[in-house]
């Protein structure tokens, strides 16, 4: 069992309980599932871009994503349905822990003049998403194989019923909020 599950166990349960006044312990919110998307929009052109965006997303998040197809065809952006436009992966239980731990203790802290995470990007249902710019700042992309750099998005999702009570999990668990 991952650090992160130990100590969400054995001490932000009983805190979350008495911050939140929880009379019964599943009320408490947890994490459900992370899910991590690149969309690229050039791969209409370069069909080579996807191929190695797959292969670092893989490397990202330790299990083969899913590549993603337009769903309806928009003229003006050249794309037609059914093209491969991105790709996706979604994690849960131990993987899940695993990366939100290197997210937030090794790559957040790379990031170039990082001062925290806003602390606005909830959806009102308490899940938070979060764009990374460069996919560079996670330690398993080696720089020098890199042909683009690409961005993504980090959505995780919880079982809170509000953006506070999503909020004050995520803190607990370590996420570098700015406000």
């Amino acid at each position: 069992m991952s650090h992160l599950k130990t100590s969400y166990r054995q001490d932000l349960i009983p805190r979350l309980m008495e911050k939140f006044a929880y009379k019964n312990v599943m009320q408490v919110p947890q994490l459900s599932k992370i899910v991590l998307n690149m969309g690229l929009g050039e791969a209409i052109q370069n069909i080579k871009i996807l191929d190695s965006a797959v292969d670092e997303l893989a490397l990202i998040a330790g299990q083969r994503p899913v590549v993603t197809r337009a769903r309806k065809s928009i003229a003006s952006f050249k794309l037609r349905a059914g093209m491969s436009i991105g790709c996706r992966v979604t994690l849960r239980g131990e993987r899940m822990y695993d990366f939100f731990t290197k997210l937030v203790n090794i790559a957040l802290p790379r990031v170039r003049d990082f001062r925290g995470v806003s602390g606005k990007a909830f959806d009102g249902r308490g899940n938070y998403s979060l764009g990374i710019k460069e996919h560079i700042i996670f330690p398993e992309i080696d720089y020098d194989k890199i042909d683009k750099i690409k961005g993504l998005n980090v959505t995780v999702v919880t079982t809170a019923r509000t953006d506070e009570e999503g909020k004050e999990l995520l803190k607990l668990m370590g996420m570098p909020f700015r406000n």
